[in-house]
């Protein structure tokens, strides 16, 4: 039997779950995909006390031999990995394929019986993250999304500070991802696949095209068919920590601008792109250079309140207070004030409108979040990086994509999930899928 036949549908409910899998059993974990993040995710479930490494999936044959020898001598090796799911030793998938497959592998994985951990960014486009989370709802799945902030103590800490009002009212939110890797990547011609490797399989749901080295094994997140560029790659992560701190679930409105300016390659997504989401009460400014890393004084993700600003990355937080000082005294002086303008006040002496911090990280991100997904497994509570808040997030990045790519400015009604009033710009929240995957796709959807 096939699970796009959905033949495990109803063979584990959450009560029979919890009855036969108790606080000490061992988990039998499955991997899909197993590229740069994919090792890691060997690497970090191997470190975990309860679980063994049951199973390893790769079309790509050399990928497959090093992940299996990874894994260790017990763990079967599949090149489909509707194999993988149709095993029902298997409890738990981690998928760390290329985005375009996320959401299909997810809805599948869901309807098979197995909870996911599944590679942000969550999605390739808007539509598909709504179905993750009506499938993991449906199928009572716990489904956990590697943005893996949310495992980090730091992170957690910065999060009540901003919460509190430590810095006070935040109006103004910042983050960048700079570096230079100029002249690019190449711009190979087509050719067969490499021996070893499926490439009908690797291409899946994406539309069907001649094989080219830079649309496959890592490359492939500078093309539209499989990707979002950096916006969706490096975006996702600081953008779920902005929605995190600021309890907020979507912009009202994003406009963006750039495009592949620099890059001498035949990539398709931006080297160069500002984008500015409008949230009630406050702005947030992305901006992405991967052809000039200046100082790189733009990059990383700054909060900026009234009393003061806050630097946040893995390897800790700052806080940085402000200096409290009468405003009239904060106007330039040349030569004096001209009569009848501000008058200069007593003050502005050291006082500071909060408290100065620093704080680094004290807890591994990467094996905080494994262990949240596998204690939830356990539990059936909701992970601390649910489907739904990844949806959330990867659709504000999603946003940006397409207003650039349209031209002007797109409104979100966050309710409804809709682009209001533009038909144009409400074409790129969802995509066809490829045959047989479309069918596949149809057979799912709830």
């Amino acid at each position: 039997m096939s699970v796009t036949r959905r033949s495990f549908l109803g063979a584990m409910t959450a009560t029979a779950w919890h009855r036969v899998l108790g606080a000490n059993d061992r988990l039998q974990v499955g991997f899909i995909g197993y590229g740069l993040i994919g090792a890691q995710h060997v690497y970090d479930f191997k470190n975990q006390h309860d679980v063994d490494l049951a199973a390893l999936c790769d079309v790509y044959q050399p990928r497959l031999e090093e992940g299996l020898a990874a894994c260790g001598p017990r763990a079967k090796g599949y090149r489909d990995f509707r194999r993988l799911l149709d095993d029902r030793d298997i409890q738990a998938v981690v998928i760390s394929t290329p985005d375009h497959w996320h959401a299909l592998m997810t809805l599948m994985a869901c309807a098979a019986g197995k909870d996911v951990y599944v590679e942000k960014p969550l999605t390739l486009f808007v539509q598909e993250g709504r179905w993750m989370v009506d499938a993991a709802r449906h199928y009572n799945r716990v489904v956990q999304v590697g943005t893996q902030q949310r495992s980090g103590k730091h992170y957690q800490d910065a999060v009540g500070l901003l919460r509190s009002g430590h810095i006070g009212k935040v109006e103004s939110v910042r983050m960048g991802f700079f570096r230079n890797v100029m002249p690019g990547f190449g711009a190979p011609r087509d050719s067969d696949s490499p021996p070893g490797m499926d490439y009908g399989l690797w291409l899946g749901p994406a539309p069907l095209r001649r094989y080219n080295k830079n649309r496959s094994l890592y490359h492939f997140r500078w093309f539209w068919d499989y990707s979002g560029g950096q916006m969706t790659n490096l975006g996702a992560h600081e953008i779920d920590v902005l929605h995190w701190a600021m309890q907020v679930k979507a912009p009202g409105a994003v406009s963006a601008s750039g495009g592949r300016f620099a890059l001498q390659d035949n990539g398709e997504t931006p080297d160069t792109q500002d984008a500015l989401f409008e949230y009630p009460g406050f702005t947030v400014v992305c901006s992405i250079r991967e052809a000039s890393l200046g100082r790189g004084l733009g990059e990383g993700l700054q909060f900026f309140g009234t009393k003061g600003s806050m630097t946040l990355s893995r390897s800790g937080y700052q806080v940085f207070a402000d200096k409290k000082a009468p405003p009239e005294n904060q106007i330039p002086v040349f030569r004096g004030h001209p009569a009848g303008g501000p008058e200069r006040r007593p003050g502005g002496g050291p006082d500071l409108w909060t408290e100065a911090r620093v704080e680094r990280a004290s807890n591994s991100l990467l094996d905080s979040h494994v262990r949240n997904f596998l204690d939830c497994v356990k539990s059936r509570e909701r992970p601390v990086a649910d489907v739904e808040d990844a949806h959330r997030t990867v659709t504000a990045c999603h946003l940006a994509n397409i207003s650039q790519r349209v031209g002007r400015k797109v409104r979100w009604d966050s309710e409804k999930e809709e682009i209001v009033d533009d038909r144009e710009a409400s074409a790129h929240l969802v995509r066809p899928y490829r045959k047989p995957w479309d069918d596949v796709l149809r057979s799912l959807r709830l």
